[in-house]
């Protein structure tokens, strides 16, 4: 499956942008950067990020400054840490890797442009109005891979096509919930039984895996999420030791081990991403957004 297929790109238009969101900025525009993740694990993402802001002539410490905020795979620092990027001179905040920090961001400013790159559809989810015209101070790039539920266990039982019952395992998020109605409602329509497991710590995550090797479920789904994605090689190999067949949402985990992953490179649409932010530093009355 080719990424531009399931990569969706919201566009706006800095113009009709509240006054305050294209005020003079410093000299050395500032890029707020608002992640679930770890900083430690998280190397992929950041070069990526920077190389979009080269590809739009931006090199950090040279001509733009970024101020990173990282939750550290704890969802409830999301709204303390954009309100304090909001309160910082940034140009605009890049909301990256899940809803909750887009979210984050959006009820922490309704004036500084805010980038997102999430896994969701951002009009369900409620992010923007349409996707044409995605309304307010806000825009972004959504992969949908929240809406692969269907693909990923259609996969699984092409691998295994006497295989009936089949686990899910998710995190905490709020896009969680989209991804489980998505899979329930695939496995009704074929004949198949999905039971979905919530970890969200390692342990926890740990604790899920045994069970479903208890259970001797036929094959495991990993969805999104930024612990699973911090201990992919360790939950990779657990699925391994309990001969679980497993899907995921990311390269890195087949990297790690991992038996296939299907899903949208996360770190092309990060570079994409920080790309648009960059516009934000200097475009006033032209489109913020270039891509084919």
């Amino acid at each position: 499956m080719r990424r531009r297929e399931f990569i969706t790109l919201l566009c706006g238009t800095v113009a009709g942008w509240p006054l305050a969101a294209r005020a003079q900025q410093p000299d050395m525009p500032v890029v707020g950067f608002l992640s679930a993740l770890l900083p430690e694990t998280s190397a992929a993402i950041l070069t990526a990020f920077r190389k979009g802001l080269s590809e739009a002539g931006f090199i950090e410490g040279r001509n733009v400054a970024i101020e990173y905020r990282w939750a550290n795979n704890d969802y409830d620092r999301l709204p303390g840490l954009a309100a304090d990027l909001a309160h910082h001179p940034v140009a605009v905040i890049a909301a990256t890797g899940s809803l909750s920090a887009a979210l984050a961001a959006k009820e922490a400013t309704g004036t500084i442009p805010i980038v997102f790159n999430t896994g969701t559809d951002p009009v369900k989810t409620g992010l923007v109005a349409t996707i044409n015209k995605p309304g307010g101070n806000i825009t972004g790039i959504s992969t949908m891979n929240f809406q692969l539920g269907t693909k990923w266990l259609g996969l699984l039982h092409a691998l295994l096509p006497s295989a009936t019952r089949f686990t899910l395992l998710v995190d905490g998020s709020p896009e969680s919930k989209f991804l489980i109605t998505d899979v329930q409602a695939a496995a009704m329509a074929n004949g198949l039984q999905v039971e979905v497991l919530h970890a969200g710590t390692i342990d926890e995550v740990k604790t899920a895996l045994a069970d479903v090797g208890q259970k001797q479920a036929s094959a495991l789904m990993i969805a999104p999420g930024p612990v699973f994605l911090d201990h992919r090689v360790e939950i990779a190999m657990l699925a391994l030791s309990y001969g679980m067949p497993a899907l995921y949402t990311n390269r890195a985990f087949a990297e790690a081990g991992g038996l296939i992953s299907y899903g949208s490179d996360f770190t092309d649409s990060s570079a994409k991403s920080a790309f648009i932010a960059a516009g934000f530093s200097r475009v006033r009355n032209q489109r913020i957004c270039r891509f084919n």
